[in-house]
């Protein structure tokens, strides 16, 4: 049958073979799907490993990325999001109701402990705060129903008991979620760790960070092993609509091949800075969980056995620098760029005040601003001139 043009242009009369062997897999852009015909539309259901229905559900595209993100942090089932943050919220949406109780550490990522006060505001979730290096202060209900991890914790990097709180939270039916972004499943695998190993239930990752690589791409995940719970978020996921872009994907599909070489690398550069850090007179207090003298040290050493930490690392200041010089400091940098996030190739640096930020009293945190460093993949011998260049001008200034 003779076509009109325009139909033509919709309906091709020839098409190339859908698949070729390549180093990167097919990108899918797609919100329709088309079924081949209405046994392929009937016999399917939501729950089937690959269910081709609609672009928010999958494409080989999603699904490929979904099982190398599950792969590498060592569960079964993953779920792609917008941003870190929306996988977040999926896992809080998913499976906290009315009265139900969350614990969360004081070093949770702030984004998270802001939605949870939303929540708390709005319906009735009680939020309870624990101290990330006082296993005691995990003092659950039987309200408890979702305990939120992080190792190391936001900003000032303090590294749990992971193996004692999720045992706790085991023994009273609790659900743990664990924000694996710090560890990128390369410091260690939270689905089996330490001398029991044990599993937390779920991890989020921030795939912005360390699996994109380039500072360009937001996207998260939820993986976990087991597929009631995987059912439950993928319901949760379809019914808010939750989707994230194939072009996106693929971005960072392609840069996973070396997430575990740039990993490695800047957590290296990072202890490179850490013993430079340790040894300059402006700072109080280093904060690296690889630090010896560092909260939380053992923890990690137990857990990260290949000695992996990621590069970030954080500087309490002399309480004698005001939050004037701090700033001085910081626009005096030059390699390290003022921004939030991680895991790209600049370096970056945020400050912060943690009186604003904590709940909790801790001793072993000394007085003063916080200034956190994200290496990137510069040189560290220039970012520790950089550094140090900035300390000689803020001091410059506040002699002035």
């Amino acid at each position: 049958m003779k076509k009109n043009p325009q139909t033509a242009l919709i309906h091709a009369p020839r098409k190339a073979p859908q698949y070729i062997s390549s180093i990167q897999p097919p990108l899918f852009r797609a919100s329709t799907i088309i079924f081949n015909n209405t046994d392929t539309l009937f016999n399917r259901h939501w729950t089937d490993d690959y269910d081709y229905s609609y672009g928010t559900h999958g494409t080989p595209t999603t699904f490929t990325l979904g099982d190398s993100i599950a792969q590498i942090e060592g569960g079964q089932y993953c779920l792609l999001a917008p941003s870190g943050l929306s996988a977040i919220n999926l896992v809080n949406s998913c499976f906290l109701s009315q009265g139900d109780e969350v614990w969360v550490a004081d070093n949770i990522y702030g984004p998270n402990m802001e939605h949870l006060r939303n929540l708390e505001t709005r319906y009735g979730i009680q939020v309870k705060v624990y101290n990330a290096i006082d296993t005691d202060t995990f003092q659950p209900s039987e309200k408890a129903k979702l305990l939120w991890l992080e190792a190391a914790g936001s900003v000032t990097l303090e590294f749990p008991d992971l193996s004692r709180l999720v045992k706790k939270a085991q023994a009273n039916n609790i659900l743990t979620a664990l924000d694996n972004t710090w560890g990128a499943g390369l410091a260690f695998n939270a689905f089996d760790f330490g001398e029991d190993h044990l599993s937390v239930d779920m991890t989020v990752h921030a795939l912005t960070k360390y699996p994109s690589g380039g500072g360009d791409i937001l996207m998260g995940s939820v993986v976990t092993r087991d597929k009631e719970l995987h059912h439950k978020l993928f319901r949760a996921h379809a019914i808010q609509g939750i989707s994230v872009s194939g072009d996106d994907v693929a971005q960072v599909q392609r840069s996973l091949a070396s997430m575990q070489l740039r990993y490695e690398h800047q957590s290296q550069s990072c202890l490179t800075l850490l013993d430079w850090l340790k040894q300059q007179p402006e700072f109080v207090q280093v904060l690296h969980p690889a630090d010896t003298d560092n909260a939380g040290h053992e923890n990690w050493k137990e857990i990260c056995k290949q000695g992996h930490s990621a590069g970030l690392v954080s500087v309490i200041f002399d309480n004698n620098y005001k939050l004037q010089d701090i700033r001085n400091f910081c626009d005096s940098l030059k390699l390290f760029k003022l921004g939030f996030s991680w895991g790209g190739p600049v370096s970056l640096v945020m400050l912060y005040n943690l009186k604003e930020m904590r709940v909790l009293e801790h001793s072993h945190l000394k007085e003063g601003f916080l200034v956190r460093f994200c290496i990137g993949l510069e040189h560290p011998k220039d970012l520790i001139e950089d550094i140090q260049h900035a300390l000689q001008n803020m001091k410059k200034l506040k002699n002035e």
